[in-house]
């Protein structure tokens, strides 16, 4: 039976869709490598849908069903319910994200938004809620064929329009989130020629991941109603910063930040420290998760402001964790700033493997990490070593050689979903290491 609370949500739907003339509902979910999928229904199907879910094949969606188990039931969250504004306003369409269920109407494990709520029930149960706002770069280029270029040649914060072709691209897309009730914070040029970054307002994590995975398509449709080419691959250009997603986030306990402490010098309470810690301790395990492809340990390079190793600062920005700095009179606004992840990476099992490995140092009382004094990449491999500062996986096979020991990873993502990935991700590497590449055949070709 659903709760009054539920059925508020789905009488909210019903009338907004008749309001606003919402003929077709596309019902989202995401397979297990952060794809976004789904299928559309009409009005017509709307009541039923909202009360029995709709039945489709999970066989083909990746990382979902064995071949014994096709069937899966796509069962709308209400709460989720937003008009498409790229779409016609006759016969507007509308999305809802969806959980995953079997056909007995149990959760399916190997849905990536039923593992992010696993994860956010285990930190309920410790009194936990988890805050995460993430910045999304990506970059523009002028079309999706031939050798990528940039749409303009715009440097960090650039306003010139000369420089800054992607101004309006931003302006249209941050007035489509926001036409969405999706709230954004900041937009602005990033270093790269091409490369952009819009900010989204912190918020719970479950509904960030639905948010990014909207962001991720609402960049898209705006890029090709303007005739260019968006894309989130964490490094599409050779010799410049790749595109990260620095997730800035915090732990709440009630009303109170639990990570903000008036006496500590950087504001920081035990339980961040120990936060920070698991998280620095853990980071190399779960870089199969936060950075998923081939491509994303291209950008995990030094020189390109991206962390390449283990550590924690206050001010520098090529470190793992940064903690913003405190402003004064805003004890909400203390978090740290997690600079891992990249934004082609599958948000609702990142924010999962994120919170489960800082909750790892908290609840087994890591001790604190102290701060690195000086930029790392700039140490000798002696220096790093006498401070204990490991570097990140150079590449995926490293990720998934640590990732197949990892227990705290196991546990983020649960068993199902833990073994399909790595079984997609070993894929992936033996598909790469079989191909031969632009870089092998101009070295070797022509005197070997």
């Amino acid at each position: 039976m659903a709760s009054p609370h539920e059925d508020d949500a789905r009488q909210y739907v019903f009338r907004t869709a008749k309001e606003n003339d919402v003929k077709f509902i596309r019902l989202w979910f995401t397979d297990i490598l952060g794809n976004l999928k789904g299928f559309a229904i009409t009005d017509a199907e709307l009541e039923g849908a909202l009360q029995y879910g709709m039945a489709f094949d999970g066989s083909t969606v990746a990382g979902f069903a064995r071949f014994d188990e096709n069937d899966m039931v796509a069962m709308p969250d209400p709460m989720t319910f937003s008009i498409l504004p790229w779409r016609p306003r006759q016969n507007a369409v509308a999305r809802m994200f969806c959980d995953v269920l079997r056909p007995d109407g149990t959760s399916f494990e190997g849905d990536p938004r039923f593992v992010l709520k696993q994860a956010l029930e285990r930190a309920s149960n410790l009194g936990y809620t988890f805050q995460v706002g993430p910045e999304m770069e990506n970059f523009y280029f002028k079309s999706a064929t031939g050798p990528p270029e940039p749409i303009d040649v715009g440097g960090y914060f650039d306003l010139t329009s000369s420089l800054d072709g992607a101004s309006d691209l931003r302006r249209d897309t941050v007035l489509s989130l926001e036409e969405m009730g999706i709230p954004v914070e900041y937009s602005h040029h990033e270093v790269a020629g091409g490369q952009h970054e819009i900010d989204l307002r912190h918020t719970d994590a479950l509904t960030m991941a639905d948010t990014v995975m909207t962001y991720r398509q609402v960049v898209k449709e705006v890029a090709q109603a303007r005739g260019v080419y968006a894309t989130f691959m964490p490094k599409p250009l050779e010799g410049e910063n790749g595109s990260g997603m620095h997730v800035h986030m915090s732990l709440s306990k009630g009303e109170d930040n639990a990570f903000y402490d008036p006496d500590d010098a950087n504001k920081l309470s035990d339980t961040a420290k120990q936060f920070i810690a698991g998280l620095l301790r853990h980071s190399p395990e779960i870089a199969c998760v936060c950075n998923q492809w081939v491509n994303s340990y291209k950008r995990l390079m030094p020189g390109f402001e991206a962390p390449s190793y283990v550590s924690w600062a206050t001010v520098n920005r090529s470190d793992l964790v940064r903690v913003p700095s405190y402003r004064s009179g805003r004890e909400a606004s203390v978090r740290i700033e997690y600079r891992q992840p990249d934004p082609a990476c599958n948000p609702y099992l990142a924010f999962a493997a994120i919170l489960t490995a800082g909750l790892k140092g908290v609840e087994d009382g890591y001790e604190p990490v102290p701060p690195a004094e000086s930029d790392v990449t700039k140490m000798t491999a002696g220096e790093r070593e006498a401070l204990g500062i490991v570097s990140l996986p150079g590449s995926l096979y490293e990720a998934l050689l640590l990732a197949e020991q990892s227990e705290v990873l196991r546990l983020a993502l649960g068993e199902h979903t833990y073994q399909s990935l790595l079984q997609n991700k070993r894929i992936e590497w033996d598909d790469y290491r079989a191909a031969v590449t632009d870089f092998e055949l101009n070295r070797y070709f022509q005197f070997l």
